[in-house]
C-alpha cells in the first residue's frame, strides 16, 4: 500500500564520516531534508561538546545580523529577498563572514555614536536659540513696563526686612536663570518652586511650538522655555537644585541685549554647520545600511545553515582514532539511495578520498512516523496530526478526510450562496498563494486561513453542492425545472391562510424534482420545518452509520498489515457484526419505509400506516412486540421482521462476550503453552498480546516485556465497553449534522426576513437609498455571522466527528513525528522567530 495511506517505512542507520568530510556531508543532508539524527551524547553538557566554539561564533554572527536588521528596519529600507537559498558556506568562509559583520557593526556603531553626539549638540543649540528668543520677549516686556514692572517684581520677591534694608542701600538687583523643561513636567515644577522658595521667585514660561527630537531614542518631545527671577544667592542655589531634580536643562543667558543678539547669531551659524554635518552623517549611514540590506537575507541563511550543521555534528560520536565521526539516524527506506548520493556529493566537495558508510541497523525501537505531503495534502494531514501523530505504519486517515471532511461540513453548512463566498475566498488564496506566502506576517489568524486554503476551497465547493441539494441560496430557492406540485387554491387563499397545506395525494404530480428539493417547500410555511426535520435527521443517521462502518473496516487493514490474527478475528469481526446488525439495520429500515410507504399507496402501505423508525428500533432492542396498528395496517414492514430483529439483537449481544473475553483467553492459553512467565509492572501493546507489531519490514515496535493478564483483561474490558456504548452515543452524535443544518437555514431566513426584506419593500428613490444601506448591513451580517461564525462552528463539529466518531474505530495516534534535519524548516522557523523578536 502506498505511503499516502500509511506512513513511510523507516530504517535506523549508522553513518560513518571522515572528519574532514563530515561538514560537507551534513550540509548535503540538510539540503535534502530526509534524515533525522539521534543524539549519541545525551549525558554530555552542551558546553562540553566538540563544536561548541563554532556554535558560539554563529550565535555572535546572528547577534550582529539582528543588530543590522534592526537598524535597517528603523530606517525603512527594503531588504532584498530573491527567494533563493544559498548553499551552506565552507568552514573557512566563516572567518570572512565574521570579519565582514564585525566591520559593518563597528562602522554602524561609530556612525550612530557620532550622529547621536551631533544630534545632542544640535538639540542643545536649538534649545538655546529658543531661550534667547523667548527671554528677549520677557526682557522687552520688562523694559516696556519701565520701573513699574521692576518695582512690582521687586516687591514680590523681597521680605519686609530686605525692603527696609534696600531703602537704605539703594535699588535691589534681581538674578535670573533660564532653561528648558519637558512640557508635562512644568506644572509640578512651578508648584515646587513656589513652595520651596515660599513665593519669593518669579517664573515666566513659553511653549516651544515645534517638537524636538530626543537624540537617545529619536522620539519627538514637547518642551517649554522658562526664566526664573530671584533675589539672593541662597534662592539661586535652591532654584538650581529644583531644576536639577526636574531634569530641566539650564543655559547661560546674557543680561545685556547686545550680548544676547550676538550669542543668537553665533548659535544660528553653528546650527547651520551642524545641519550640514548631520546630513552627511545620515547619508553615510544610509549608504552603509542600503549595502547591507542587499545581502542581509542571504547572510542570515548562511549563518543559520552553518549553525545547524555544527549543532548536528555535536550529536555525533568520535571513534577511537578521533578521525571518524559516527552518527545514528532514521531515514525513509525508499530514500536510502538518494541519501547515499548526497553523501557522495558531500565527500567530493570536501576532497576526501574515504567514502562515507551507511549501514542499516536492526532495532526494536519504535520508528518515527513520516507521511509525505504536498501543499494540497499538508493541511489535511495537519488536522489528523493535531489529534495525535499516527503510530508507525498505522492506517492514515488523511486521504479519506480529504473527501469526508468537506462533505460532512457541507451537510451542516449547505447553502449555495454562502458556499460560493467561501469557495471564492479559498480560490483567491490558492491563485495568489506565491505572493501571499512571500508576505510573511505575525497575524496568527491569517496564517491559519492561508494554511487551510485548500480545505476552505473544498468546503465551499461541497457546500455549494449540498446547497443545490437543499435548494437553498441565501434562504431562497431556485426554480430551475418548475415545481412538481400543483395548487388548486387561488392566490388570496394561499397568502392569507397560514394553516393551509398541500396534499401529497392530490397535489403532487408523482414525479420527483429532477435535482434536489422542490422549490415549493420554500413557501410551505410551518410544514417546511417538519419536512426538513424528517429528511435531514434521517440522512444524518445514514451518513453517520456509513462513516462508522467505514472506520471499522479501516481497522481490518491495520490488523492484517501487522499480522494480528487474534485481533482480526475476535475484535474486527464482532465489532463489524455488532454495528451492522443494529445500526446499519436501522438505516435499512429507513430506506424500506421510503420505498414502501407513500401517500398514493393503498393500505397497508399508505402514508398513515408508516411506522416510526425510532419506536421500531426501541421495540427491537427491548424485544417488545409493536402495538396494534391502525385498522387495515400491517404491524411490520416486511414478512418475518420480528424473527429477523430478534435474531439480529441476539447475535449482536453475543458479539459482546467475544469482544470481551476471546482475545485475553487466547493470549493466556498461548502463554501457558509457551510456558511464559509474566513480569509484574511490565507493559506492552494490549492489541497484540505482547507480540511485536512492526510489520513485515522490520523496524518494529518496542521489544517490551509482556503485560500481566489482569491488565490485559482490564484493557479489553475498557475497549469493549467503550465500543459498545460508543456505538450508541456516536450514532446519536451524528445528529449534529441535522441540528446545525437546520440552525444555519433558520438563521439565513431570519436575516432575510428581518433585514433585507425591509429594504425591498421600500419604493421610490428613497427606497433605493434605504435598500443600499440595508443590503450593506445584510451583507456584513451574512459574512460575519453565517459564513465566519457558522462556518467555524460547523468546522469544529466536523473535526469532532472525525476525531472521535470516525478515528476512534481504528486510529490510535500514539506515534511521534519524523523531524528530519532540514535547512528549509530551520530557516523558516528562524525567520519566524526573528520577526516575533
Amino acid at each position: 500500500m502506498g505511503s499516502l495511506f500509511r506512513s513511510e517505512e523507516m530504517a535506523l542507520c549508522q553513518l560513518f564520516l571522515q572528519s574532514e568530510a563530515a561538514y560537507a556531508c551534513v550540509s548535503e543532508l540538510g539540503e535534502l531534508g530526509l534524515v533525522q539524527f539521534r543524539d549519541l551524547n545525551p549525558d554530555v553538557n552542551a558546553f562540553q561538546r566538540k563544536f561548541v566554539n563554532e556554535v558560539r561564533r554563529c550565535d555572535e554572527m546572528e547577534r550582529k545580523l539582528r543588530y543590522l536588521e534592526k537598524e535597517i528596519k528603523k530606517d525603512g529600507i527594503p531588504m532584498l529577498d530573491t527567494g533563493e537559498s544559498p548553499e551552506a558556506p565552507q568552514p573557512r568562509e566563516m572567518i570572512d563572514l565574521e570579519a565582514t559583520f564585525e566591520k559593518l557593526e563597528n562602522e554602524l556603531r561609530e556612525v550612530n555614536q557620532n550622529a547621536e553626539a551631533l544630534k545632542r549638540n544640535f538639540l542643545e543649540l536649538t534649545e538655546l536659540k529658543h531661550i534667547l528668543r523667548k527671554t528677549q520677549v520677557f526682557f522687552d516686556e520688562q523694559e516696556g513696563g519701565a520701573n513699574q514692572t521692576t518695582e512690582s517684581m521687586t516687591r514680590a520677591l523681597i521680605t519686609d526686612e530686605a525692603r527696609t534694608a534696600g531703602a537704605s542701600m539703594g535699588p535691589v538687583q534681581l538674578g535670573f536663570v533660564a532653561g528648558v523643561i519637558l512640557r508635562e513636567r512644568l506644572p509640578p515644577f512651578e508648584r515646587m518652586l513656589w513652595r520651596a522658595c515660599r513665593g519669593n521667585v518669579f517664573l515666566r514660561q513659553a511653549m516651544i511650538e515645534t517638537p524636538l527630537e530626543d537624540p537617545t531614542n529619536g522620539d519627538q518631545v514637547h518642551k517649554s522655555v522658562f526664566i526664573i527671577f530671584f533675589q539672593g544667592d541662597q534662592l539661586k542655589t535652591r532654584v538650581k537644585k529644583i531644576c536639577e531634580g526636574f531634569r530641566a536643562t539650564l543655559y547661560p543667558c546674557p543680561e545685556a541685549p547686545a550680548d544676547r543678539r550676538e550669542m543668537a547669531m553665533g548659535v544660528m551659524t553653528r546650527i547651520e554647520d551642524l545641519n550640514t554635518v548631520l546630513g552627511q552623517t545620515q547619508d553615510h549611514r544610509h549608504r552603509v545600511l542600503v549595502a547591507a540590506a542587499k545581502n542581509l537575507k542571504n547572510w542570515f541563511v548562511k549563518v543559520r545553515k552553518i549553525k545547524a550543521i555544527y549543532h548536528t555534528l555535536n550529536l555525533f560520536n568520535l571513534d577511537v582514532t578521533q578521525k571518524c565521526l559516527i552518527a545514528e539516524c532514521w531515514v525513509p527506506l525508499l530514500d536510502i539511495e538518494t541519501i547515499q548520493l548526497a553523501l557522495r556529493r558531500g565527500t567530493e566537495r570536501s576532497g576526501s578520498s574515504v567514502p562515507p558508510i551507511l549501514n542499516r541497523m536492526q532495532t526494536f525501537e519504535n520508528p518515527p512516523t513520516y507521511n509525505r505531503t504536498n501543499k494540497f495534502t499538508k493541511a489535511f494531514q495537519a488536522l489528523i496530526d493535531a489529534y495525535g501523530v499516527a503510530s508507525y505504519r498505522e492506517m492514515n486517515p488523511a486521504p479519506y478526510t480529504i473527501i469526508t471532511f468537506p462533505f460532512l461540513f457541507a451537510v451542516m453548512f449547505g447553502d449555495l450562496g454562502h458556499g460560493a463566498i467561501m469557495a471564492l475566498f479559498g480560490l483567491w488564496m490558492i491563485r495568489k498563494e506565491k505572493g501571499l506566502a512571500a508576505q510573511k506576517t505575525d497575524n496568527e489568524i491569517w496564517n491559519i486561513f492561508f494554511g487551510g486554503r485548500y480545505i476552505i476551497f473544498l468546503m465551499g465547493v461541497f457546500s455549494m453542492y449540498t446547497g443545490l441539494i437543499y435548494n437553498d441560496i441565501f434562504s431562497k430557492s431556485l426554480n430551475i425545472f418548475g415545481s412538481h406540485w400543483q395548487m388548486s387554491y387561488n392566490k388570496s387563499t394561499v397568502m392569507e391562510n397560514k394553516y393551509l397545506q398541500l396534499s401529497p395525494k392530490d397535489d403532487y404530480e408523482g414525479t420527483p424534482y429532477p435535482f434536489g428539493m422542490d422549490p415549493i417547500w420554500q413557501v410551505a410555511g410551518s410544514n417546511k420545518i417538519i419536512f426538513h426535520n424528517a429528511y435531514k435527521m434521517k440522512i444524518s443517521i445514514i451518513f453517520g452509520v456509513i462513516h462508522m462502518v467505514f472506520g471499522v473496516v479501516m481497522s481490518w487493514h491495520n490488523h492484517t498489515y501487522f499480522r494480528n490474527r487474534i485481533s482480526m478475528i475476535y475484535e474486527f469481526i464482532p465489532q463489524l457484526v455488532f454495528l451492522l446488525l443494529l445500526f446499519f439495520y436501522m438505516v435499512l429500515l429507513m430506506f424500506i419505509k421510503w420505498i414502501k410507504f407513500a401517500a398514493t399507496n393503498p393500505k397497508p402501505y399508505s402514508e398513515a400506516c408508516a411506522p416510526s423508525i425510532l419506536i421500531t428500533f426501541i421495540d427491537m432492542v427491548l424485544f417488545n412486540k409493536p402495538k396494534d396498528p391502525v385498522r387495515d395496517c400491517h404491524v411490520y414492514m416486511f414478512w418475518g421482521q420480528h424473527f429477523v430483529q430478534v435474531l439480529f439483537v441476539l447475535l449482536a449481544l453475543g458479539c459482546i462476550p467475544i469482544m470481551l473475553l476471546a482475545k485475553p483467553m487466547l493470549i493466556m492459553q498461548a502463554r501457558k503453552l509457551a510456558n511464559v512467565q509474566p513480569i509484574a509492572g511490565a507493559s506492552s501493546d494490549a492489541e497484540t498480546g505482547g507480540v511485536s507489531n512492526g510489520g513485515p519490514h522490520g523496524g518494529g515496535g518496542p521489544h517490551e516485556e509482556e503485560e500481566e493478564m489482569s491488565e490485559i483483561f482490564i484493557h479489553q474490558s475498557i475497549h469493549t465497553i467503550e465500543y459498545v456504548l460508543g456505538s450508541v452515543s456516536h450514532t446519536a452524535s451524528y445528529l449534529r449534522l441535522w441540528a446545525l443544518s437546520l440552525a444555519h437555514a433558520q438563521l439565513a431566513e431570519v436575516l432575510w426576513t428581518m433585514v433585507l426584506s425591509i429594504g425591498l419593500k421600500q419604493e421610490g428613490w428613497f427606497g433605493g437609498v434605504i435598500l443600499t444601506c440595508v443590503f450593506a448591513f445584510w451583507a456584513i451580517l451574512t459574512v460575519g455571522i453565517l459564513v465566519l461564525m457558522e462556518g467555524l462552528s460547523a468546522f469544529l463539529h466536523t473535526l469532532r466527528l472525525h476525531w472521535v466518531e470516525f478515528q476512534s474505530k481504528f486510529y490510535k495516534g500514539q506515534g511521534y513525528a519524523f523531524q528530519p534535519f532540514s535547512f528549509d524548516a530551520i530557516i523558516e522557523n528562524g525567520s519566524a522567530a526573528t520577526e516575533v523578536e
